[in-house]
């Protein structure tokens, strides 16, 4: 999962979960990451969602760049359970989820 870094999939679940009053904060912070590093959030999500397996997250990733035509903070947050999507997704790819969350809330 080099496209992107654990503890910015992190914020983004952090924030998603606060998403009625931090919805324009998490719009901003995805609209400031890079191509690379929204597919590579739109793939954490698939993975989560079951859309693809943890072993196939290359294709997830490779799928969301190749196929990304509208705005990914649109499309993320306009998806259900995102928050929850995201931590299922770091999970499944091996990640201490909750260790990350605690990091960016300062816990």
């Amino acid at each position: 999962m080099e496209s992107i870094s654990v503890r910015k999939v992190a914020q983004v679940i952090v924030m998603a979960r606060e998403l009625d009053r931090a919805e324009g904060e998490l719009r901003a912070f995805i609209d400031r990451m890079d191509e690379e590093e929204q597919a590579g959030l739109v793939a954490v999500m698939w993975v989560g969602r079951g859309s693809f397996e943890a072993e196939e997250y290359t294709e997830a990733y490779q799928t969301a760049y190749a196929e990304a035509t509208t705005p990914t903070a649109d499309y993320l947050i306009g998806t259900p359970h995102l928050a929850d999507n995201l931590e299922a997704g770091l999970d499944a790819l091996g990640y201490d989820v909750s260790e990350e969350e605690n990091a960016v809330i300062g816990r």
